[in-house]
């Protein structure tokens, strides 16, 4: 890869970034991310606004959180368009009540118009806390401002 495409590369990963952060949902959760070529990493600190009624983070948190780190994997390899999640199989295993839960997405098997993504999910002392793979399709929805790519 020339400089300059790598530039080009760098410069999508950010503005894929800035796209994540803009997202209202977002407002709430307060997540960091990192994106790179075929991969990508979300933080976010665990709250009691996230627990179901046993005080710890809800399912539904634990989705989100590896649906995105596997959906930027996904559209770091792609510049122009937007992706869209088409099934996606969550497996929760442990419990997480306090700290920071981790994300870390990556491209398992690139497609010309599908691709398949895993990601696993951590605690703050790196104990997998979940995992989940899905399928992602072109969704005919070009990257650009309007979406906050920018």
């Amino acid at each position: 890869m020339e400089n300059t495409e790598a530039a080009s590369y760098d410069d999508h990963y950010r503005k894929l970034e800035r796209m994540y952060l803009s997202a209202p949902l977002n407002d709430f959760y307060r997540p960091t991310i990192h994106v790179h070529r075929g991969g990508s990493e979300i933080t976010v600190r665990v709250k009691e606004e996230l627990f179901h009624a046993a005080g710890a983070v809800h399912g539904s948190v634990y989705f989100k959180m590896l649906d995105d780190a596997a959906w930027f994997a996904v559209n770091s390899l792609l510049t122009d368009e937007f992706v869209f999640t088409t099934t996606f199989t969550v497996y929760l295993t442990r419990p997480i009540s306090s700290g920071v839960l981790r994300s870390v997405g990556h491209v398992a098997n690139e497609g010309r118009t599908r691709w398949i993504a895993e990601a696993v999910a951590y605690d703050a002392d790196d104990r997998e806390i979940g995992r989940g793979s899905g399928t992602f399709a072109k969704s005919g929805r070009k990257l650009g401002p309007d979406i906050g790519y920018e």
